[in-house]
C-alpha cells in the first residue's frame, strides 16, 4: 500500500503542514505519523477517517481504491 504513503505525503505538502502538525491532529507521536508516510504502518480506522475528513478526500482515495477524491 505504498500509494497510501504517497498520497498522504502529497496531501500534507499541499496543505503546507508538517509531520508534527499532522501527528498533533491525530493525537499520535511524530514517529508514528512518519511510519504512515514511509508505508511501514497504517492508521486505524478512526485516524484514517480523520485524515480523509481533514484533506477533504474519501478513504478509498487515501487507500488507493479510487482516483476520485
Amino acid at each position: 500500500m505504498k500509494i497510501f504513503a504517497q498520497r498522504l505525503k502529497e496531501l500534507r505538502s499541499e496543505k503546507r503542514q508538517t509531520q508534527t502538525d499532522m501527528a498533533a491532529l491525530l493525537g499520535i507521536k511524530v514517529r508514528a505519523y512518519q511510519y504512515y508516510e514511509s508505508g511501514n504502518h497504517y492508521p486505524e480506522v478512526p485516524n484514517l477517517m480523520k485524515l480523509a475528513d481533514y484533506f477533504g478526500v474519501s478513504t478509498d482515495y487515501l487507500l488507493g481504491r479510487s482516483d476520485q477524491w
